[in-house]
């Protein structure tokens, strides 16, 4: 009898061990069922965001191996536009909500400024807010009138679905529709680009993509915003004037996966990352 009894706590300390090491393998150990079900995530949204999330659903994957992690862009309107219609599980949004999208829950995983983006070569350090307006409305159209060579200025400007260009259009209190510009674009690389490509662009683009690739070497300058340097330290100081949330968003409280993601894109454990792409790191909060 005492035999029995030791084979069945055998069994059933086998039994339980075996148990939690598969549990293990899901994100949450408490959502394990909806783990087993649901092991895909797709995000849509920001192009700004996109690179950090990028990063993080891989280091996520390494650690969860059996989990899948889609992240596509078409810009904020897409990613609230998707989120709200539960076509993808969590949307990607490079702005504080409007009061018409309050049924959505955001989750900010980092801070970004917004700025002037010239070539290097450009002799321009510094433009007004009313320059800057007159640029973009095609009242100055020649770098010699703001005093810089004579050369036309190349305007590049964000798709309207995109945050950035609303963002940017609201701050200098520019219609959006007032915006003459010789390219539109959709993303932060795009824009990038243009400059890199045409000493004589100007565009607007997050700071943390246009730091980062000064960083690595690409010849560009961000120009200060009425006084203040567009950099990601005065971003975290507080003193930028053009600065913004990166949020994840959802259409209700998340659960399982979904949950266990967007705690580990707002955690510690991604703060390396975040600084990588040259983003402000925010403290997660405890709002789920």
């Amino acid at each position: 009898m005492i035999y029995f009894k030791q084979s069945v706590l055998i069994s059933l300390t086998l039994f339980t061990a075996s148990f939690l090491q598969a549990c293990s393998q899901y994100p949450s150990i408490n959502t394990i069922s909806y783990a087993q079900n649901n092991r895909n995530l797709t995000l849509t949204g920001s192009s700004t965001i996109k690179p950090l999330v990028v990063a993080i659903a891989k280091r996520y994957q390494a650690k969860y191996p059996n989990v899948r992690i889609n992240v596509k862009t078409g810009g904020s309107s897409q990613g609230i536009k998707d989120a709200s219609e539960g076509n993808v599980d969590i949307g990607m949004v490079s702005r504080s909500l409007k009061a018409k999208e309050k049924h959505l829950l955001p989750f900010t995983i980092a801070k970004d400024g917004i700025s002037v983006l010239i070539h290097k070569n450009n002799p321009i350090k510094s433009l007004t807010n009313k320059q800057i307006v007159d640029i973009y409305t095609n009242k100055i159209n020649n770098w010699r009138q703001v005093g810089g060579k004579n050369a036309p200025i190349f305007v590049v400007s964000k798709a309207e679905n995109h945050s950035t260009g609303k963002l940017f259009a609201k701050f200098f209190q520019m219609p959006i529709k007032d915006i003459s510009a010789d390219k539109i674009i959709g993303d932060n690389p795009e824009a990038i680009a243009a400059v890199n490509e045409n000493p004589n662009t100007i565009a607007y683009v997050s700071i943390g993509a246009a730091e980062y690739d000064i960083v690595h070497g690409a010849p560009l300058k961000l120009l200060p915003i009425e006084g203040v340097a567009a950099t990601i330290a005065n971003v975290k100081n507080g003193t930028f004037p053009l600065s913004r949330p990166l949020n994840l968003v959802t259409n209700s409280t998340p659960i399982g996966l979904k949950k266990d993601f967007i705690d580990f894109a707002r955690s510690e454990k991604v703060y390396d990352l975040v600084r990588e792409q040259s983003f402000v790191p925010t403290k997660s909060e405890s709002t789920l």
